[in-house]
């Protein structure tokens, strides 16, 4: 069962605007230890601005640990190599791929389990979690120089999260740690690297006092993260018993939206019984099979009345929710198979109106201003080749589900 708990501080931060300058303002706070982990560390604009904010930190005395996804994330350049050694930035790779044919074991299903949450831990004391990777919002990898922002959301806290979340970093980065070193079989540096990861020797109370109440009250929170061991299913479940008790309104704007069978029923479920279910998805082609293959999941929903909105004005990577003006969700977590049932994702769910209502009112403005409505009539009637590749798309979805299940 979900806890929630009161939390100290809670900030919803809207984009790289938000979200950048809070996330540099905490690391040149920081006094004793900063835990980042994302999937995307690209050093163009505001990633190079959070790059030297960590050399900062680390040049302070500060322990820093960056750990970044194999795929998401390209080789550290150079420059930032020598820089990151010199200032003694702790750099870490989950699960790479390797180079040459080393690179072909992507097609090993193992290794379609990746590290696809965003979390930054500072002193134990300030936690944020979302959607934002270390992107600049006008620069992709793959697109270049953007013509608008990307669409997207972290939440700032303090208390309890923060101190759940910096455990959850320092084991999964003893893990990694620890996992090279004994492959090397260097189980002595093991072990250095796992009380350096902050077990058996963390110190400062200030953080573990704020966890235990003193200080004001905030909305109930709870970190929610998603793993391959026993926290399997854990976001989904939010999203199910959220949806599940709604009465008035679902909105859901995720920018890879492919839900498995138990998650679209509850979707229909809500719409069929009355309740309002609004989904800002995706409308800009970025990717084959996540564009191709969610529209042949678009056809049930929209005959129970679910309402669905693309968003075109730029990249829609949001990750979030709002249920009847009250329960909120806001993380890493896409609503489609590789985060749903591979990939380490972490979201935050929040028990708060007026957190939940102004999340909902940035979404429903761009649903209105800035998306675009899918009509029933015009989605049946879409052209045969379109029809086509979503069904590949969504075929080949099925097949890679079943292989992964049946080494799993």
């Amino acid at each position: 069962m979900l806890a929630l708990q009161k939390t100290g501080a809670l900030q919803l931060l809207q984009g790289g605007r938000d979200f950048f300058p809070a996330l540099v303002k905490a690391l040149d706070a920081a006094q004793t230890w900063v835990q980042l982990e994302t999937y995307i560390f690209d050093f163009h604009g505001a990633g190079a601005e959070v790059a030297e904010a960590l050399v900062r930190a680390a040049g302070r005395g500060v322990t820093v640990q960056v750990l970044v996804d194999g795929i998401g994330t390209s080789p550290l350049p150079p420059q930032w190599r020598e820089r990151f050694a010199e200032a003694k930035v702790d750099w870490c790779v989950y699960s790479p791929l390797g180079t040459g044919l080393n690179g072909l074991s992507l097609l090993v299903p193992e290794r379609w389990r990746r590290l696809h949450r965003k979390l930054c831990v500072v002193d134990q004391h300030t936690v944020f979690c979302g959607g934002i990777n270390v992107l600049d919002d006008f620069y992709d990898p793959n697109h270049g120089e953007l013509q608008a922002p990307r669409v997207d959301f972290a939440v700032a806290a303090t208390g309890p999260l923060a101190v759940e979340a910096a455990d959850a970093m320092a084991l999964l980065w003893w893990r990694v740690q620890a996992g090279y070193s004994a492959r090397q079989r260097h189980m002595n540096a093991a072990w250095e690297k796992f009380k350096a990861a902050g077990y058996g020797g963390r110190t400062g109370t200030t953080p573990l006092a704020a966890a235990n109440g003193s200080g004001p009250a905030g909305p109930k929170a709870a970190l929610i993260l998603r793993d391959n061991l026993r926290n399997r299913s854990s976001i989904e479940r939010a999203y199910r018993k959220a949806i599940g008790k709604a009465h008035r309104e679902v909105i859901i704007a995720n920018a890879y939206f492919l839900p498995g069978g138990k998650l679209r029923r509850a979707l229909i479920g809500a719409a069929r019984r009355g309740v309002r279910v609004t989904l800002l998805l995706q409308g800009r082609y970025e990717y084959f099979m996540q564009y191709h293959a969610a529209r042949p999941v678009y056809g049930a929903l929209l005959d129970a009345g679910v309402e669905i909105h693309e968003y075109e004005a730029g990249f829609l990577h949001a990750k979030v929710a709002v249920v009847d003006g009250h329960w909120a969700t806001v993380g890493s977590s896409n609503l489609d198979p590789l985060s749903l049932l591979l990939a380490r994702e972490a979201n935050v769910v929040v028990e708060d109106k007026a957190f939940a209502e102004g999340l909902a009112g940035i979404l429903r403005e761009a649903m209105v201003s800035q998306g675009r409505r899918m009509e029933p009539a015009a989605h049946s009637h879409r052209p045969l080749g379109q029809r086509l590749r979503g069904w590949v798309a969504y075929a080949l979805v099925r097949l890679a589900l079943l292989v992964a299940r049946q080494r799993y």
